[in-house]
């Protein structure tokens, strides 16, 4: 059963698509070869070996991308403010697709986070992230159905800190009437077209009555144009005890940038961890950027021991995105026998495989 679950989100002939968003296509074009030319930033640490995974598959199945790579600079450059090169965010505007690595951005030295630039310059303003139970990998849950939506443009992650006084340093919150409509009829309309029947607003207003308070009076105005949607509002603490007892109370949830961010981590560790966790950043005008959500993993990078599972699946939901089902689903079924088999796993799903034996053990089963 858990097999099919993941298929209908993940994507199949006869459903909806997992990451989908208002206008498509969205595909950049090259008309005389038909080759759609898709951002790669393969990242820090085991990125570019996870890329290049990625990269063989691709070419195995015959997808017809042509990347563009875009490499993290050794520089900050003073038009991002961040080691992200202007001429690399040009090319995520230029292509409105793109995938993305992990990014690691220095601790405490007052560097900009790549994250958080990409989100900003790009109005990635929707962080789209399935948590399912995975056929074949034994996890504490053998039902987890449900959808992440995290706001990603505004909340503590603004970016706005100062200090007071000596001692004393002060961050601020922001939250706005635009974004929060905004997220909230996209967690909304994205419910609807993929026949989900719940939405859960995640907050804290009980405490922080205005910001929360503004979001959860939007995520109502949206409610009221669905009322084939179940709406509710759960407390984020609460909300946490829930999903450790009992993850099949929730269907989508969707929440303001930091709840988002610790929510969707949570809900990962119910699954297996980051490692087998897609996700997609929704941008208006039609941009979609594919990331793993993982960590950069440098005390591993280079060894050739890396799991490309999350950043693979991710690459399957560009490729819903840009309409070609067919290699998407060849991609992810392949993938997905791979895991369930149990002969070729990494170290993290508990085997001994190099990322060299994983990816060849995927190709295979194309």
């Amino acid at each position: 059963m858990g097999f099919h679950i993941l298929r209908r989100l993940l994507g199949s002939p006869n459903s909806s698509r997992v990451f989908s968003s208002f206008n498509r296509p969205f595909s950049s074009s090259d008309s005389s070869s038909n080759m759609i030319r898709a951002t790669l930033f393969p990242g820090d640490g085991i990125g570019p070996e996870i890329a290049e995974a990625v990269k063989q598959v691709f070419r195995a199945a015959e997808v017809p991308i042509e990347w563009e790579e875009h490499y993290v600079g050794d520089k900050i450059d003073p038009r991002t403010q961040s080691f992200l090169t202007w001429e690399s965010l040009e090319s995520v505007r230029r292509n409105r697709v793109g995938l993305k690595g992990p990014m690691a951005t220095p601790i405490g030295k007052g560097h900009r986070s790549l994250n958080l630039t990409l989100r900003k310059e790009l109005n990635l303003y929707a962080n789209v992230r399935p948590c399912n139970s995975l056929p074949g990998y034994k996890t504490r849950y053998d039902d987890v159905n449900l959808i992440t939506i995290r706001e990603n443009t505004e909340g503590e992650y603004s970016g706005l800190e100062h200090q007071v006084v000596r001692g004393v340093v002060e961050s601020l919150k922001i939250i706005t009437r635009q974004a929060s409509l905004r997220v909230a009829e996209y967690a909304f309309h994205y419910a609807k077209t993929h026949g989900r029947e719940r939405v859960s607003a995640i907050h804290k207003a009980n405490i922080m009555q205005k910001t929360d308070g503004l979001f959860l009076k939007c995520c109502r105005e949206v409610a009221e144009k669905y009322p084939e949607i179940t709406y509710e509002e759960v407390v984020i603490d609460n909300c946490c005890m829930m999903l450790v007892k009992n993850p099949a109370l929730f269907d989508v949830l969707v929440m303001p940038n930091l709840y988002g961010d610790i929510i969707s981590d949570l809900c990962a560790g119910l699954i297996g961890g980051l490692g087998l966790t897609p996700s997609c950043n929704i941008g208006e005008g039609g941009i979609a950027l594919a990331e793993a959500v993982h960590g950069s993993a440098p005390d591993i990078a280079g060894k050739n021991v890396a799991n490309p599972t999350a950043l693979m699946l991710s690459a399957v939901s560009m490729l819903h995105h840009l309409e070609l089902n067919d290699k998407a689903d060849q991609i992810q079924n392949a993938i997905l026998t791979t895991i369930a088999e149990g002969k070729h796993r990494t170290a993290d799903l508990g085997g001994n495989s190099t990322t060299t034996d994983f990816t060849k053990a995927i190709c295979d089963h194309l």
